[in-house]
């Protein structure tokens, strides 16, 4: 029969793996639904923005809990307990900080400068669609792949500056 302690491991341990599971989904769900080249439904897209908006308080809980459960797991465990309490608390520390910073601009990173070349030289197939912008004499063509990896490129046309999104 389990004492009060061996009731307290196992509930406390699915408490913690429960909360490190929360703290990494309210990180990992939003990164793997706003993939590039992915298409994205707009039912998944509302929940990556909902999980998104929540992430920072949310990871910053989970963290909070497993670090409490972890430090009164730890004197009771063995080698291996031990391992998957540092492994997963650096897991949901990592979701906490990372659910702070705009890690989709690495993913989507903005096109630096624009290049171009004549319209003999490009390489796109006959397929391929483009989104133009002319103005008098000058006129640019932007590959809608590139494009929507990218989503934003800002650009020269005819000496005034424009923005191109996608």
């Amino acid at each position: 029969m389990r004492g009060a302690g061996g009731w307290f491991a196992g509930r406390g341990m699915a408490a913690y793996i429960l909360s490190a599971l929360g703290g990494f989904a309210l990180l990992f769900i939003p990164v793997f639904i706003i993939r590039p080249f992915r298409y994205q439904s707009p039912r998944a897209l509302w929940l990556a923005m909902a999980l998104r908006q929540r992430a920072p308080l949310g990871t910053l809980i989970a963290l909070l809990v497993c670090l409490a459960l972890a430090a009164a797991l730890w004197r009771d465990g063995g080698w291996w307990r031990k391992s998957f309490l540092v492994i997963t608390l650096f897991i949901v520390g990592f979701s906490a900080v990372m659910s702070r910073l705009n890690h989709f601009e690495w993913m989507f990173h903005p096109i630096p400068g624009a290049e171009f070349v004549k319209p003999a030289e490009a390489k796109l197939d006959a397929k391929e669609m483009v989104m133009a912008v002319g103005s008098g004499r000058d006129a640019r063509a932007y590959p809608i792949r590139q494009m929507a990896y990218h989503h934003i490129l800002n650009d020269e046309v005819e000496g005034r500056p424009i923005v191109v999104t996608y």
